[in-house]
């Protein structure tokens, strides 16, 4: 009776999935439908995502197989330089081209709890993405924005945090930069 009067319910936390999981090895599966409950994922991610720190959180990390992730960069205490942007829901993302200029920085991961990997990322990317309306956009990303969207994008192809670490070029890299930890 006086449902408008109360006052709107936080939704619950999702588990998020930790490294060795299989739903983190899996390719995410393109979604078709853009509804309230695609909208309600994106809600439930995001909060998942600010009460654990992060600035990213895509849906595999949630039990998830969908093509969907959530960017949002501000400063915190796992990211006390990030920039500010308002929460950007990314559905079916594609990544169409990259700068050869390539920038190392210190990542950590929602499913990889307590450790960080020096990743190297192309520092610009052009990519194009849907929103929860299924509306296409597409737009240029560059810096710390542009490593976010890299280190979810992974997510979508089921490559984890400490996978890329492993990954020959990030090795090459380290080997080449005399890295005392490799």
């Amino acid at each position: 009776m006086f449902k408008h009067l109360m006052p709107k319910q936080t939704p619950p936390l999702l588990p998020i999935a930790l490294v060795g999981e299989a739903i983190l090895g899996q390719t995410a599966i393109a979604v078709h439908h853009f509804d309230a409950e695609l909208a309600h994922l994106a809600e439930q991610m995001s909060v998942s995502m600010e009460a654990a720190k992060g600035v990213g959180i895509a849906a595999p990390q949630v039990y998830s197989p969908l093509a969907l992730f959530i960017m949002a960069s501000r400063p915190n205490e796992r990211y006390p330089d990030a920039p500010f942007m308002a929460p950007l829901v990314v559905v079916n993302p594609q990544i169409l081209s990259v700068s050869a200029n390539l920038s190392a920085g210190e990542e950590g991961c929602l499913s990889v709890p307590g450790q960080r990997f020096n990743i190297l990322r192309h520092q610009t990317i052009e990519v194009r993405y849907q929103n929860l309306q299924g509306e296409w956009q597409q737009t240029e990303l560059s810096g710390f924005i542009a490593r976010i969207f890299q280190h979810e994008f992974d997510h979508l192809q089921g490559i984890t945090l400490l996978e890329r670490s492993q990954m020959p070029e990030q090795k090459q890299r380290i080997h080449q930069e005399g890295d005392p930890q490799a």
